[in-house]
């Protein structure tokens, strides 16, 4: 991985443009071959970004990252402030906790609970920045993106976003919905999700095991 501070300004060219005025910011760039600009006040989330395959040409005083469809990122660089690059070695990935593994794992076995005529094409599926927990098709044939917690908060619903930007990239996918799935979905997350056009689904972990309520009733 390779971590360049700089002072620099950026130009996206695609489908559409977008322009970040001249200031330092940290440019990553990863083994997976993927670039991504970050500010200091946006947590994880970069202001720009180019996903593999893409090519980097450096020259003096602009980069250029090119990917295959001809998107386009100019990096205009007015100083290097640091550039160091580190080997990380191979990442074992994220361990879910006992009860997300087994609600992806019970919706994998059961995909009609997201809606009628659901069907699974493959659990974890692969994306350049990480597995999707389920892709699925709806009852109309339409890909869906599922991403499954046990409390759903705003990262879920971000992390969902970055793949749904991907995979809309893959003419057999696309176009692709998203569902955002948990036990528990704070009214925030809800919010967010439903201004991108994400559905909430609502999970009873015990009605997809199959386990009924130990209730007492009068009638």
């Amino acid at each position: 991985m390779r971590l360049v501070i700089a002072k620099c300004s950026v130009d996206y060219i695609g489908r559409l443009t977008a322009h970040l005025p001249p200031a330092t910011r940290l440019l990553l760039i990863k083994a997976d071959g993927s670039i991504s600009i970050h500010a200091d006040d946006r947590a994880y989330k970069p202001l720009n970004w180019m996903s593999p395959p893409c090519r980097l040409e450096e020259a003096e005083g602009q980069w250029r990252v090119v990917n295959k469809s001809g998107e386009e990122l100019r990096i205009t660089i007015e100083e290097i402030l640091h550039d160091t690059s580190h080997e990380l070695g191979i990442d074992p990935g994220l361990v879910k906790d006992g009860v997300e593994a087994h609600l992806q794992e019970l919706l994998a076995a059961a995909p009609e609970t997201l809606g009628a005529g659901f069907t699974l094409i493959r659990r974890e599926y692969m994306t350049a920045i990480g597995p999707v927990d389920l892709l699925c098709r709806d009852g109309a044939g339409a890909t869906v993106a599922v991403e499954i917690k046990r409390r759903g908060e705003i990262d879920g619903v971000e992390q969902l976003t970055r793949y749904l930007e991907l995979l809309g990239r893959d003419p057999l996918l696309a176009p692709v919905s998203g569902i955002f799935a948990a036990q528990e979905i704070k009214p925030q997350a809800r919010v967010l999700a439903e201004d991108r056009g994400i559905r909430c689904v609502v999970l009873d972990y015990n009605a997809l095991r199959g386990v009924k309520k130990d209730e007492l009733t009068l009638f």
